[in-house]
């Protein structure tokens, strides 16, 4: 039986291929498109979908999208009368797409499929709790999900057991965790629904100075997690903004201009929301254990990639295991809508071991074999050395060590936010300047931002103070005290930005400021070739732990073809370039020629 699980019209459009129950592709529309957190309609992704396994449209049994239309229309119809008349420029630009496109869904999927079968509608925490729950290692669990909002509910909590799960408890619009840290997104200069993480990521340089103030004005949070917002401060009912003039004057003045210099304000407000938004993960996880008595959370919604928060619920709360949906965000609720229908609307059985997921470590999308890659070297005139699988371990583990930057390209792109191996950018983690050259030089983005490590698994608790699996990159740790440096009196007295280029540990390129990092761990089962990589770096260097960011520039998706790798490596200092068993050089390549057309679709604003 073959369900296509689709998610569309709002941001991160994606869809996913599920058969007989087993996840066998997914990924999100932006990574063909090359226009981030594209969210149109997922044709491309649903061609690749349906050509990766050989079928067409008549093939397909279900057709599963992750929300129900007619209930967010009703709840952006409420909303709008409640604050009417104010907001009526918002409704009028909202209005003529809802009615054009939104919500005649179901007639849009069979124009646009010219699919005559079934279409299942489920509601977007459903589709979130499905993708947290059902793809776990768990048969039983409970769950949570955050997020900004779906049609009413922006927060639930429930219990899955076998093939069957159920929501307890809700939170409705317009109080919403996610929103509160988008409007402080918002208002520190940062781009809502994108820059999220960025606002993690500055959070160590500042001091939650703003914590009881959003706490006294902005929320009013209960022993048990739930919460109400103070709508009198914020704009996104009815407004075209996330804040409004009193939140201004509560915080002492307009929002930060994009792309303007940091301040120590902005820097002290993203981490005051981030402690706030912690607070609130950890008060709902301890009472969602009390109330459920399960050993085991599932999480997914945008609010579940704050993985700070989520290193947190696994050091601090109650439960002995989670486990984080990947693709947390609303790309993932196309594969929870696809397994909902699979497991709770049709009845399948499933039966896990609590030890090994269902989502295949994520690697879910197109693969480009040898063959493909040489043809395409070969058409462009492009100058490459050919390696053995058997040699590539060791010469790639060289060139990290010898700091240079790597491109590393190799079989099925991961399905959701995060580079896993696949589609990643490598480098030695040992380096102190290693950081700063990734971000200003390579990846173009703001220096303050932190780097990843990939360590394989059995060595992680050499590293960090953590002894768990993290696949995914979604669980922040300390790293482990023995192979961290104390800093000295002067540098201790150091502030903001000028604290990022303290040396603090023995792998100082993914030691954040305040001595945590944003863990992946690697193993031999689902990415044997980036496993054996970093495996030869420890046996030749004595460190089983690299950078990984993510193969792209600032403001494009991750790539995902041979072409985009190459684009991206020549529009930036990498160093090499590694595509299957294909090596390339940066000093061996003639300068882009940008008349030629295979550029012109992917030139840059």
């Amino acid at each position: 039986m073959n369900i296509l699980g689709i998610s569309a019209f709002y941001h991160d459009s994606a869809a996913c291929l599920v058969q007989d129950g087993r996840i066998i592709s997914a990924a999100q529309e932006e990574r063909f498109t090359r226009k981030k957190h594209d969210f149109s309609f997922p044709k491309n992704v649903i061609n690749y979908c349906l050509q990766d396994s050989g079928l067409k449209v008549k093939d397909l049994d279900f057709v599963a999208f992750y929300d129900k239309p007619f209930l967010k229309f009703e709840r952006i119809l409420m909303t709008y009368l409640t604050y009417a008349p104010v907001g009526i420029g918002s409704f009028i630009k909202a209005m003529p797409l809802w009615i054009k496109q939104k919500i005649w869904l179901k007639e849009l999927i069979k124009k646009e499929l010219d699919f005559e079968g079934k279409i299942i509608f489920t509601e977007h925490h459903e589709s979130h709790a499905a993708s947290a729950f059902f793809p776990s290692p768990f048969q039983e669990a409970a769950f949570l999900t955050l997020d900004g909002v779906g049609e009413w509910a922006t927060t639930s909590y429930g219990i899955g057991k076998g093939n069957k799960m159920e929501i307890l408890s809700e939170i409705h619009f317009p109080h919403s965790l996610g929103l509160l840290y988008s409007a402080f997104t918002y208002y520190t200069g940062f781009k809502v629904n994108s820059g999220e993480y960025k606002v993690m990521g500055l959070a160590p340089y500042g001091k939650p100075k703003y914590k009881d103030l959003i706490l006294s004005e902005l929320i009013d949070l209960k022993e048990d997690g739930s919460f109400k917002l103070n709508m009198k401060y914020f704009n996104y009912c009815a407004g075209l903004t996330m804040t409004n003039g009193r939140f201004d004057k509560l915080f002492g003045g307009p929002p930060r201009k994009p792309e303007s210099l940091l301040t120590q304000r902005d820097m002290d407000l993203a981490s005051s929301v981030q402690e706030v938004t912690e607070e609130v993960m950890l008060r709902a996880a301890r009472h969602i254990h009390k109330e459920t008595g399960q050993r085991n959370l599932c999480m997914a919604g945008g609010v579940a990639l704050n993985c700070v928060g989520n290193g947190r619920i696994l050091r601090e709360g109650p439960f002995e295991n989670i486990w984080i949906q990947p693709s947390a965000g609303d790309a993932g609720g196309a594969l929870g809508a696809a397994l909902f229908v699979w497991y709770q609307y049709l009845e399948n059985g499933r039966i896990t071991d609590d030890k090994q997921d269902f989502q295949h470590g994520s690697y879910l999308g197109p693969k480009f074999e040898n063959s493909y890659i040489a043809d395409f070297l070969k058409r462009k005139n492009i100058p490459y050395i050919e390696l053995s699988e058997r040699e590539i371990p060791e010469k790639i583990a060289d060139l990290i060590a010898d700091q240079k930057v790597i491109g590393w390209f190799q079989g099925r792109m991961e399905f959701g936010p995060r580079a896993l191996g696949s589609r990643s950018i490598i480098g030695d983690a040992r380096s102190p300047e290693m950081q700063e050259i990734m971000n200003l030089k390579t990846k173009f983005r703001e220096s303050f931002r932190p780097f990843a490590p990939s360590v394989i698994k059995e060595r992680v608790s050499d590293y960090f103070e953590f002894d768990k699996e993290s696949p995914y990159m979604l669980l922040v740790a300390p790293v482990k005290k023995e192979i961290c440096r104390e800093m000295s009196v002067e540098e201790q007295k150091l502030f903001g930005i000028d604290k990022l280029n303290v040396v603090r540990s023995s792998i100082p390129a993914v030691t954040h400021i305040d001595y945590s990092a944003r863990i992946q761990t690697v193993d031999m089962e689902n990415n044997p070739l980036y496993y054996r990589m970093i495996a030869k770096f420890d046996e030749k260097y004595g460190c089983p732990v690299i950078i990984n960011t993510s193969f792209n520039v600032r403001g494009e998706p991750i790539v995902c073809t041979p072409d985009d790798a190459y684009l991206c490596f020549m529009r930036t200092n990498m160093d090499y370039l590694i595509m299957g068993n294909f090596l390339i050089e940066k000093k061996d390549q003639k300068p882009l020629d940008k008349d030629i057309d295979w550029l012109k679709k992917y030139e840059l604003d």
